[in-house]
């Protein structure tokens, strides 16, 4: 099954704050290897197949850097089609003498973590098939291993790196958040992702179709941690990508019965999770 096309709900984009554009442009280009499809002075979109937005980034007027202890972005995720693309941006990585955060095993995926220069927390990863993951009931086994990236790296055919392969997509977006209880409602009820896992009082992961997670959500930046400036480096808003009309309004029926909080900007739907976390709600 594809966990990121219509009948399933996915995130499809990822819209940050930065502090310097140019810097920003140069980094998800050279390092990250996406195309830059459009461009202006304060913006630009960036791109894997030449089509689809994935990534944008903003530089807001008087700019700050990225707020501690607060809610927003924990990390967005880049799914590869192949193991073999995870091995190529590894070495690709090594070449540069660029600096990874963490490189892990979840059993259902094999990830690579780095940041952006402004602390925007970045996972790059490859999915193992559907086939292979474990459920306890309504609960994906996941956990966090060391990658092997000696036989991850024997995937590489010596081919060269240029960059993103077409295939590659949002594959979820994590996030730090003020408190769960609230949180997982309006994800839930209002949103209709469904909780595959729990860890403890401090984390779940919420998917739609069976998927292990197409959001995260933590208080690892604290329980009631507040929002970040609006001029704050960190998240603007993420998409998530519903099948049709009829999905959208339902959504939003189920939104407004919980009292959640949402707006329309240039005919898009907005809607705000509790800890101030923008999501657009797209067709697609």
């Amino acid at each position: 099954m594809n966990f990121h096309q219509p009948p399933v709900t996915f995130v499809g984009r990822v819209d940050l704050k930065v502090q310097d554009l140019d810097r920003s442009v140069a980094f998800y280009h050279d390092v990250i290897g996406f195309k830059v499809l459009e461009k202006t002075e304060r913006s630009a979109k960036f791109t894997a197949d030449g089509k689809n937005v994935l990534l944008s980034v903003e530089q807001p007027d008087d700019v700050m850097p990225k707020q501690r202890r607060t809610t927003g972005l924990y990390h967005f995720a880049l799914l590869l089609p192949r193991r073999a693309d995870l091995a190529n941006i590894l070495k690709h990585f090594v070449l540069m003498k660029f600096p990874l955060q963490g490189a892990s095993d979840h059993l259902v995926s094999e990830a690579l973590y780095l940041a952006d220069p402004d602390g925007n927390g970045i996972e790059i990863y490859i999915d193992r098939p559907a086939s292979d993951w474990t459920w306890n009931e309504s609960q994906i086994v996941m956990t966090t291993d060391s990658l092997d990236a000696e036989s991850l790296l024997e995937e590489d055919k010596g081919g060269t790196w240029n960059g993103l392969p077409a295939g590659t997509v949002m594959g979820h977006i994590h996030l730090h958040v003020s408190e769960l209880a609230k949180t997982e409602e309006f994800y839930s009820k209002g949103l209709g992702f469904d909780v595959v896992s729990r860890y403890g009082p401090q984390a779940l992961f919420i998917s739609t179709g069976k998927y292990h997670h197409h959001i995260g959500l933590n208080t690892w930046n604290g329980v009631g941690a507040p929002k970040p400036a609006e001029n704050s480096v960190g998240l603007g808003s993420f998409s998530l990508v519903l099948p049709d009309e009829e999905s959208e309004k339902e959504t939003i029926a189920r939104l407004s019965s919980i009292g959640a909080e949402i707006t329309e900007e240039n005919g898009v739907m907005v809607a705000i999770d509790p800890s101030g976390n923008r999501i657009m709600l797209e067709i697609a």
